[in-house]
C-alpha cells in the first residue's frame, strides 16, 4: 500500500514539473513576442524655458539657431532654470548653433549666478534664484527612464506649430534686466538688480599678482583680500570695469580673464578660491605673457577700453622687466606697479635692474607707481589705486602711434601724374592706412588732392571704420592740372588740420611726383610751427630739395623718394617704423 502511495506522490510531482516547465516556456515565447515601446526624445523650442518643465531629468532635442541674443540664458555651467535650456546647452558647449540631443538635471537653487561671454551666447547675471539646472551631452544613462513627453507647469505645450514664432511677448509680464520674467515667477523670488558697472570707469584691467615661494601664505592671503576690496571699489560690470587676474611664479598663468565674472561679487568669490603657485618671482616674464596672450578680443577685450595692467610685487623680480615692460607700453597697456617691502640696502645687491619699477611703469611721474612699507598696510592702497586706474583722461599709455593721429593726405593730381599713376599712389595711401586703427576715437584720416586748384576729397569727421576709409580712397577721382604745393599745404592746414582733435597728433603725408610752381617754404614753416608732423613723399621728377624743405626736421627721418610710382609701397614699412619710432621716444615723465 505504501508502495502504491509513494507512486501516486511520484506522478504528482512530475505533472507539477512538466506543467512548470511548459508555463515558463510559454510566458517567454509571449514575452518575445510583446513589442516594447520605441523611446522618443520630445523635441522643443528655442524659448523653452528649464523651470517650466516639471520633469527632474530628460532628454530633449533642440533646434537650430538657438544662439540668438532673445534666448536669455543666466549663469554659466550652473544655469538658473528662468534660462532657455538650448540657450544654456549652446553657451556651455554642448551643441553648437545647429541644433542636437542634451541630457538636462534640475539642480538646486544657487545664491548668484554669474553671466560670461561662451561660444557665441552671453548669458546674464542673476543675484539668486529657486531652481538650476546643468546640461550635458544627450547620452542616456543606465538604468535611468527618460520621459518621452514632458510634463509643463502649464496646459499648453510650449512646443511651437511648425512655422510659428516662439511667444516672446507674453501679456502680464514685468521687465528684468534684458528679458521678461511672468509676474507669477517672481512672486515667488525676491531678485536684486544686477549692476552693469561704473560706466565713469571702463577699463579693461589685468591684475598681475605675485605667487613666488618667497611672498608665503599669509602674505598671499592678504593680496588676495586686497584684489577682493579692489574689485568692491571698482564696481566691475559690462557698461563699466571689467577685471581679470594672471598669476605668475617660474611661469605665468590666467586665473581668469576680463569675460569670465561680469560682477563684482563672482569676482571676489572667484579670488577666494585661487591658491598659490609657488616658484620664483619672474615679472618680466609675466608682462610678456600679459602683452602677448590677456587683452586679446577671445579674452574679453572691448578695444575701446583702456587696457591696464597692474603688477603686485614682494621685495623685488627675479628677472628683468625693462624690455617686456617697454613692449607692453607700446602696445597700449598702462602698466601700474605695486611694491610691497621693497630691498634694503643690504639686499639691493640682489635687485638685477636697480630702479626696475620706474623702468617698468607708463610714466614715471609717481602717478603709476605706489610704493607700499608692509603688507599690513597694503590695504590702504585700493581708494589710491581705484581712482588713478578710474582716471581715464590720465592713462597715457592708451595712446600708441597707431590709434592716436589725424593723418592728412595731400595728394598730388596734376597732369604730369597720369592716370594709371593715380591710382598707384591711391594704392599706397590705402597701403598706409591699413596699418592704423582707425575709429572716431582713435585715428582718423582724411585727403585733399591738389593742382593748381585743391579739393577736400574727405575731412577726419567723414569717415568712422577702416572699411569706409578705404573705400572713400578707392572713390577719389583724378584731376589733371598744375602743380601749387605750397598752396596745398595751406589749404591742409585750413580745411583738414584747422579741425583735428586738440589730443591728437597731426601728420601730413604729401605726396608728389615734380616741383612746384610755388614757393612751398612759408607754408611748410607754418605747418612745422603749427605742430603738424609732416612727411614728404617725392616721386619721379619730385626735387629732393624742396622734399626736404617740406619735411619736418630731421628731414632724413620725413623725406623719401622712389624713382618710380610702383616703387612706392616699398616705403610703406619704412613710414610707419618712423611714425612709431617718432612716436615712442616722447620722454615718459
Amino acid at each position: 500500500m505504501g508502495i502504491v502511495v509513494l507512486t501516486m506522490k511520484a506522478s504528482v510531482i512530475e505533472m507539477f514539473l512538466v506543467l512548470l516547465v511548459t508555463g515558463i516556456q510559454s510566458n517567454k515565447e509571449m514575452t518575445k513576442k510583446i513589442k516594447r515601446p520605441k523611446f522618443t526624445v520630445p523635441q522643443i523650442n528655442c524659448d523653452v524655458k528649464a523651470g517650466k518643465i516639471m520633469n527632474p531629468e530628460f532628454l530633449v532635442k533642440c533646434p537650430a539657431g538657438c544662439q540668438d541674443p532673445r534666448y536669455h540664458v543666466y549663469g554659466t555651467d550652473v544655469y538658473a532654470s528662468y534660462s532657455s535650456v538650448c540657450g544654456a546647452a549652446v553657451h556651455s558647449g554642448v551643441l553648437d548653433n545647429s541644433g542636437g540631443k542634451i541630457l538636462v538635471r534640475k539642480v538646486a537653487g544657487q545664491s548668484g549666478y554669474h553671466g560670461s561671454y561662451s561660444n557665441g551666447v552671453w548669458s546674464l547675471s542673476l543675484p539668486r534664484w529657486r531652481e538650476s539646472f546643468v546640461v550635458s551631452e544627450g547620452k542616456p544613462q543606465k538604468g535611468v527612464t527618460y520621459p518621452s513627453a514632458l510634463t509643463y507647469s502649464s496646459s499648453k505645450s510650449p512646443a511651437a506649430k511648425a512655422g510659428e514664432e516662439p511667444d516672446l511677448w507674453k501679456p502680464g509680464s514685468v521687465l528684468l534686466d534684458a528679458g521678461f520674467v511672468p509676474k507669477e515667477e517672481l512672486s515667488t523670488q525676491s531678485l536684486e538688480p544686477v549692476s552693469q558697472g561704473d560706466p565713469s570707469c571702463k577699463v579693461d584691467l589685468s591684475f598681475l599678482i605675485d605667487g613666488s615661494s618667497s611672498i608665503g601664505k599669509r602674505r598671499f592671503r592678504i593680496q588676495k583680500q586686497f584684489l577682493a576690496d579692489v574689485a568692491q571699489a571698482l564696481d566691475i560690470g559690462p557698461a563699466g570695469p571689467l577685471m581679470g587676474v594672471v598669476q605668475y611664479g617660474d611661469n605665468p598663468a590666467t586665473q581668469f580673464n576680463l569675460k569670465t565674472h561680469m560682477n563684482s561679487r563672482d569676482l571676489k568669490t572667484a579670488i577666494e578660491k585661487i591658491t598659490q603657485r609657488g616658484g620664483l618671482s619672474n615679472v618680466g616674464r609675466a608682462i610678456s605673457f600679459v602683452t602677448k596672450n590677456f587683452f586679446s578680443k577671445s579674452n574679453g577685450n572691448r578695444g575701446g577700453a583702456p587696457n591696464v595692467a597692474v603688477v603686485m610685487v614682494d621685495g623685488w623680480p627675479t628677472d628683468k622687466v625693462e624690455e617686456a615692460s617697454r613692449l607692453a607700453r607700446e602696445s597700449g597697456i598702462n602698466i601700474f606697479f605695486i611694491t610691497i617691502e621693497g630691498a634694503v640696502e643690504n639686499e639691493k645687491q640682489y635687485v638685477l635692474e636697480p630702479n626696475f619699477a620706474n623702468k617698468a611703469v607708463c610714466r614715471t611721474n609717481g602717478f603709476y607707481s605706489l610704493n607700499v612699507q608692509n603688507w599690513y598696510g597694503l590695504h590702504k592702497s585700493v581708494q589710491p589705486l581705484v581712482k588713478r586706474v578710474c582716471d581715464t583722461d590720465r592713462l597715457a599709455c592708451s595712446k600708441t602711434c597707431l590709434n592716436s593721429a589725424d593723418i592728412g593726405f595731400v595728394i598730388d593730381g596734376s597732369s604730369s601724374v597720369g592716370t594709371g599713376n593715380f591710382r598707384t599712389v591711391l594704392q599706397f595711401v590705402a597701403n598706409l592706412s591699413k596699418e592704423f586703427d582707425i575709429s572716431d576715437t582713435d585715428t582718423r584720416v582724411g585727403a585733399v588732392q591738389y593742382t593748381y586748384e585743391q579739393r577736400l576729397e574727405f575731412g577726419f569727421d567723414q569717415y568712422t571704420t577702416k572699411p569706409d576709409v578705404l573705400n572713400a580712397i578707392k572713390r577719389v577721382g583724378y584731376w589733371s592740372g598744375g602743380t601749387s604745393t605750397g598752396a596745398a599745404i595751406n589749404y591742409a592746414l585750413e580745411q583738414l588740420f584747422k579741425k583735428s582733435k586738440p589730443n591728437k597728433r597731426k601728420l601730413m603725408i604729401l605726396i608728389t611726383d615734380g616741383r612746384s610752381y610755388d614757393d612751398v617754404r612759408i607754408p611748410a614753416m607754418v605747418a612745422h610751427h603749427k605742430g603738424v608732423i609732416t612727411y614728404a613723399i617725392g616721386v619721379a621728377w619730385a626735387a629732393q630739395e624742396e622734399l626736404e624743405i617740406i619735411a619736418t626736421h630731421p628731414a632724413r627721418d620725413h623725406a623719401f623718394f622712389v624713382d618710380e610710382f610702383d616703387n612706392l609701397y616699398k616705403s610703406v614699412p619704412k613710414i610707419i617704423q618712423n611714425i612709431c619710432t617718432e612716436f615712442n621716444s616722447q620722454p615718459r615723465n
